[in-house]
């Protein structure tokens, strides 16, 4: 049903129009326009006369009111992000997080909703991260989330305090609403370390040390990260920026045996984790374990198991292994045939330069590394080292594993590649959440900035996970960039207000899937 015109001829040659309501029907076969009624002469019709009509049949449409056909009077009030609050705040409740930062705010004297502003930063993080300043005001004027409105500046910042303080009692109650993933008979637990700087120059506890984010030039703390076989974080370390990767792993054991009660579990760490005195400490915890070792710096690796003999076991095109025990201890060759040939190019490459560069003189090759370690050097002459050249050829596309379990050497090798979990995590925090640079000062803040970080890839795993369930196929950030797109805007017409919904596009609804959502109605607030 619709309006149209209608010109119809006089007799005197003149011509007048007049407007009618029709609609369209079929008719034997083809599409007549049926009319309804004529309203009248279209230049007798005022406007107003029009608009009153429309606005008359408005009041007996389906539709809202708000969405008729008064345009002049209908204005867009604001638009603000409401997709990604709606499914995040589902996960934020169903993994029990919401419960505990409410039990634990219960016993302090803390009056405003610590829960609130600790879900405003984590959903910050995971959507736009920024500084605390900027979060104040991105939750007050850029997503739609109500229980928002009642935060100040303060609370964030205070929030982070509360957040330092609870680290330890948050964690391990997670830990315990989701401990069913450690009920099998046996479990992996993924540890290493990484560091991150800060801006400023009186952050505690920071020191100016190693950095692996090659920024030496600012202060840095050491973080240590745990994580199980399914890629959710179990707990976070802040250690002071000197700490070495071995004194963070032992605190990691005591963690697993005080704080969690683990007892039959695996722990997989990297090559700076392996020596006597961790190896030492996860055997009296009782733990067993899967660690890499340096190939050219201990004796035993270097002289007895890389020179034992035996066949290689191939598990598939990019691995093969080896199992080998030497002194009571069991060690696990791997060996990749691709990377193989890779060093092997790599060291013929680097021989052929470094062949032409020995007759300009020495003194260019003294600090390169690279260089220097297949030289010998007599005070102003150098040579190639050839037996050291052979003996490199040993260690291409190896490494070695040491373990104290009765696993099967394959499933012993597949486990230490899933360390990229940890590595994907830090990565992840640093890059997608932001996690540096730090601009805080106060110790206890900066500790809570990390825990924000924290929960924040705490809740990205569970989604990721959730969202793999149903949707084997889906990209994360595609459905996260999809769930960004669904707004809420507030609408005026005349003296009337609402909060309606955009439409969901692209996979925007498989983020409602996952979280177990249903998809709120089109009017959100009247």
């Amino acid at each position: 049903m619709f309006c149209r015109t209608k010109v119809r001829r006089n007799k005197d040659g003149s011509t007048v129009e007049y407007l009618q309501i029709v609609e369209s029907v079929r008719e034997e076969g083809k599409i007549r326009q049926r009319i309804i009624c004529t309203l009248g002469r279209l230049d007798e019709l005022k406007d107003r006369d029009i608009t009153r009509l429309a606005e008359s049949l408005q009041r007996f449409s389906k539709e809202k009111e708000l969405a008729g056909l008064a345009r002049d009077a209908l204005a867009c009030l604001w638009s603000r992000q409401v997709g990604p609050a709606w499914v995040m705040r589902r996960l934020f409740e169903m993994t029990g997080l919401a419960d505990i930062l409410v039990k634990e705010a219960d016993t302090t004297k803390i009056a405003f909703n610590v829960k609130e502003a600790v879900f405003a930063m984590v959903l910050n993080r995971l959507m736009d991260p920024c500084s605390k300043r900027q979060v104040s005001e991105w939750a007050a004027k850029d997503v739609y989330e109500p229980p928002f409105a009642a935060l100040e500046l303060q609370h964030y910042y205070r929030a982070l305090d509360f957040l330092a303080d609870r680290k330890d009692a948050i964690e391990e109650e997670l830990f315990a609403r989701t401990r069913d993933l450690f009920n099998q008979e046996l479990s992996l637990v993924f540890f290493d370390t990484t560091t991150t700087y800060f801006e400023g120059m009186k952050a505690q506890p920071a020191a100016f040390c190693y950095s692996k984010d090659h920024r030496p030039d600012r202060l840095q703390v050491v973080i240590g990260l745990l994580i199980d076989a399914s890629g959710t974080p179990i707990a976070h370390q802040v250690l002071p920026g000197r700490t070495a990767d071995m004194h963070a792993f032992l605190d990691a054991i005591k963690a697993c045996t005080r704080r969690f009660n683990l007892r039959r579990i695996v722990m997989v760490g990297d090559r700076g984790m392996a020596n006597a005195k961790t190896v030492k400490a996860l055997e009296e915890a009782g733990y067993e374990y899967i660690l890499g070792v340096k190939m050219r710096r201990g004796k035993e690796v270097h002289e007895t198991v890389l020179s034992r003999a035996g066949r290689f076991h191939k598990v598939d095109e990019t691995l093969e292994v080896k199992n080998v025990e030497v002194n009571g201890r069991r060690y696990v060759i791997c060996y990749n045939p691709e990377e193989a040939r890779r060093d092997a190019e790599v060291r013929r490459e680097v021989i052929a330069s470094l062949e032409k560069k020995l007759g300009r003189g020495i003194k260019p090759l003294i600090g390169n590394r690279m260089y220097a370690r297949y030289l010998t050097f007599d005070k102003e002459h150098a040579s190639l080292n050839r037996t050291l050249i052979d003996d490199e050829a040993r260690y291409d596309g190896k490494y070695v594993l040491m373990t104290n379990t009765a696993l099967p050497t394959e499933d012993i090798a597949r486990a230490y590649k899933q360390l990229w979990m940890v590595e994907y995590a830090f990565r992840e925090m640093k890059s997608n959440l932001d996690l540096r640079p730090v601009y805080h000062f106060a110790e206890s803040r900066i500790r809570g900035h990390i825990m924000v970080c924290f929960l924040a890839f705490y809740l990205e795993t569970i989604f990721h996970r959730r969202l793999a369930e149903i949707a084997p196929e889906a990209r994360p950030s595609s459905v996260l960039a999809d769930l960004a797109r669904v707004h809420a805007v507030k609408i005026k017409n005349g003296d009337k207000t609402a909060i309606i919904r955009t439409e969901l596009t692209g996979d925007a609804h498989l983020a409602f899937r996952a979280a177990r959502l249903q998809v709120p109605s089109r009017v959100l607030q009247t």
